[in-house]
């Protein structure tokens, strides 16, 4: 009987000492209460202590990044244009005292607040903006500005919004076609621009080759005249000198080469008289 009686003690110290501790875990936030009412949501990992229940009790809840994936919703452009957006956003639990008394620690209505914030927060980055601003050029912008807009909001309910990103923005099929045609557009007007701009320094490139071509053709023009000047000159002196030195042979040597080139070619006919000057020299064996 005795020994009974010191089990049952045993068992029941054993069962208060069990009661009267608590762990938390690296990716665990707790709070402890006192008959329902909070007293404390500070703890570190690892070992802590407690009164034994009912007197105190400890909610744990995770402490990492959370994900909030959803199905794609629809917003309207600046446009009033459609457009389907595919996004996620990363959370946590930043204050486990106000995350509970806000949302009585249930992580679905946390989620389902968050996602109307962040809807909300959508709805007017997409009023601000045209579709071709929101599928080519302002994505990053508006997940820092949902970002830091969100935090704004949901600060007063414990929670922190690491991070919003949007993963696909689909358009209807007429928008897809009225965007694409667009693109195309600007497309088309910036090759033409840089097509005229190329066709303008083009031009310029072949004036200055041109003027360049006539300056180098009108100088070399100039040098060979003048070298054709001065060859004629220095020739019509050689023949001056040896005219001088003996007329006879000069004479006679000159109309060598005439006769070699009015009588190169077997087709050429000339008519000419026997007793002419040409044939000075034909009718006499001395040359003379």
């Amino acid at each position: 009987m005795a020994s009974r009686i010191v089990l049952s003690v045993f068992a029941l110290l054993l069962l208060v000492g069990l009661s009267s501790i608590f762990v938390v875990d690296e990716r665990q936030v707790a709070i402890k209460f006192r008959l329902g009412e909070i007293v404390d949501s500070e703890y570190a990992p690892g070992l802590h202590f407690k009164a034994p229940w009912p007197i105190n009790n400890v909610r744990k809840f995770d402490r990492r990044v959370l994900t909030l994936d959803t199905r794609p919703e629809r917003f309207l452009t600046s446009e009033k244009k459609n457009v389907s957006v595919n996004f996620f956003v990363k959370w946590r639990i930043a204050d486990p005292a106000t995350y509970y008394t806000s949302f009585m620690g249930d992580e679905r209505q946390a989620s389902l607040r968050l996602l109307q914030i962040i809807k909300n927060g959508l709805q007017l980055e997409f009023d601000k903006r045209t579709i071709s601003q929101v599928v080519t050029g302002q994505r990053v912008e508006m997940m820092e500005s949902l970002t830091r807009g969100g935090n704004e909001e949901v600060g007063q309910f414990g929670i922190e919004i690491v991070d919003v990103r949007i993963k696909q923005i689909e358009l209807p099929e007429d928008v897809r076609n009225s965007v694409f045609q667009r693109m195309r557009a600007e497309r088309e007007r910036i090759a033409k621009e840089h097509r005229a701009q190329g066709e303008e320094a083009a031009k310029g490139i072949r004036a200055i080759a041109e003027r360049q071509r006539t300056v180098i053709l009108a100088e070399a023009q100039r040098d060979s005249e003048m070298a054709r000047g001065e060859g004629d000159a220095r020739a019509t002196e050689i023949y001056a000198q040896a005219y001088g030195k003996n007329e006879e042979f000069y004479e006679f040597y000159r109309s060598m080469n005439a006769y070699r080139t009015a009588l190169s070619s077997k087709q050429d006919v000339l008519v000419l008289e026997p007793d002419s000057e040409f044939f000075k020299y034909f009718g006499s064996g001395t040359g003379r």
